[in-house]
């Protein structure tokens, strides 16, 4: 089982995110900028942040500008739907026009300024976990006349990250190297500038500028992370079994209260949590293939997912 771990869209907060607090007037009209001559409102790295710059979900990376290719009709397809009018709605997109953004301010190539984060940016040297295409790879032939880029092990599972996509993707680590990295990324204080309340989202979410609140509630993460005792520090876990795991508890339908914890997700499988009360950081290494190659559903994942964190929080008696 591979020790190296592609992290998806991990690198929104442990990369883009850092780079554009870092650089980047939040507040700035960038419509112009960014070639969206036609935008009646302002669009800010703000909003590219918090995903409440009413940009859909995904498009391809195919090279040409966003803007263009957002003027074009495209058939119905999860991926390719229109934003939720006045919700946040998470958007790839939002990341890769904050990568363009910080790239023309510091005149730098976005892969060199990440990899000062302490990630390692693909191409890899060493391959993650091989996971079949996923959905964005039907949705690539949906938008577009262009072929599916090749696969590649050493490049990101993602069929728009395979293509180049800056901001949204192209980082992978091992255990130790995260666990580096994450100390420096507290440290510097990014994930406390990350985790304020900045966008009502779809489904009752709420998103920060780079991370999301973590809600409490049967079935829900902000539930068990709440038994962990404070001042824990950073902990990375990471479990390497491609074994179906026991079913999570039931999601309830309906959040209760915030739980005081942030995160974000990795598509293949990895996770991030943080609470900003104490600087307790807690991070998932795992990978989504399941028995023969398969890919975990979504559920599936979920519960791999809690599997991993409730071993960790039994430690401490929760």
């Amino acid at each position: 089982m591979s020790g190296f771990y592609d992290l998806a869209s991990l690198a929104k907060p442990l990369v883009t995110a850092p780079l554009a607090l870092a650089f980047l007037d939040l507040d700035a009209d960038r419509r112009w900028a960014l070639g969206f001559h036609d935008r009646e409102v302002p669009l800010t790295a703000r909003q590219l942040l918090s995903h409440s710059s009413g940009l859909p979900p995904w498009r391809p990376f195919t090279g040409e500008p966003l803007a263009a290719q957002l003027r074009r009709p495209v058939p119905d397809h999860p991926l390719l739907r229109p934003a939720t009018p006045g919700l946040a709605t998470y958007s790839d997109l939002n990341y890769r026009l904050l990568a363009e953004l910080v790239e023309a301010e510091t005149r730098v190539p976005f892969r060199r300024l990440g990899a000062a984060s302490g990630l390692s940016p693909a191409p890899w040297p060493e391959a993650p976990v091989v996971l079949p295409d996923a959905p964005d790879a039907e949705a690539w032939r949906l938008a577009t006349d262009q072929p599916l880029p090749p696969r590649d092990p050493r490049l990101p599972q993602d069929a728009n990250a395979r293509a180049g996509m800056p901001g949204h993707a192209g980082f992978g680590v091992t255990a130790p190297q995260l666990e580096a990295a994450l100390a420096r990324w507290v440290a510097a204080g990014w994930p406390a500038r990350m985790a304020v309340e900045a966008a009502d989202g779809e489904n009752g979410s709420r998103w920060g500028l780079g991370l999301q609140a973590l809600f409490s509630g049967g079935g829900r993460f902000g539930q068990l992370l709440s038994r962990i005792p404070a001042d824990l520090g950073l902990h990375v876990i990471e479990e390497s079994t491609t074994e179906l795991p026991p079913p999570a508890p039931s999601l309830d339908p309906e959040p209760d209260s915030l739980s005081g914890w942030w995160f974000h997700l990795g598509y293949t499988g990895p996770a991030l949590f943080y609470r900003p009360a104490d600087g307790t950081c807690v991070a998932l290494l795992l990978h989504r293939s399941g028995p023969a190659g398969t890919m975990l559903d979504m559920e599936a994942l979920r519960a791999r997912r809690w599997q991993a964190l409730s071993r960790f929080v039994g430690q401490f008696g929760g």
